[in-house]
């Protein structure tokens, strides 16, 4: 292993996946207290509406509706494909994209609006040059 702290379990994929321990995975946003709007990654300013140092972050839901997809055909090797890359609006605000699962690739099968939920689950058996493990969030239909 390399010279960083020993890791005791899995790596998130991103750093607005967050792995509390002893605690559920979860998406954290930053919401702006001047006008509500939500976004991934930390910033200073809002986007929205310019307001300055009034970004806090926040815990996301795990619940969204299918805002936008493709399905993928072709990818880097070692990608399985075909694979679905959504864009899924968040409920109480934040928009994220991240894969489909648990659905066919099929556009008869896909519905925009569709209910999703957020799950946390292995990253595809990656690891990174240590042999730590990545956990990653996928999208699938709600149950």
């Amino acid at each position: 292993m390399s010279e960083q702290a020993e890791v005791t379990g899995p790596l998130p994929v991103v750093d607005w996946l967050k792995l509390p321990e002893g605690d559920d995975p979860y998406l954290e946003g930053h919401k702006c207290e001047a006008c509500g709007a939500v976004y991934l990654g930390e910033r200073i300013v809002c986007s929205k509406c310019g307001v300055r140092d009034q970004i806090s972050p926040t815990k996301l839901s795990n619940k969204g509706k299918l805002y936008a997809y493709s399905i993928v055909f072709r990818s880097f090797p070692g990608i399985e494909v075909p694979y679905i890359s959504a864009i899924v609006d968040l409920e109480g605000g934040g928009t994220v994209k991240g894969n489909l699962i648990g659905i066919d690739p099929d556009p008869e099968k896909i519905e925009f609006d569709m209910a999703v939920d957020v799950v946390y689950k292995d990253a595809l058996g990656r690891k990174d040059n240590d042999g730590n493990s990545y956990i990653s969030y996928f999208f699938q239909p709600a149950a």
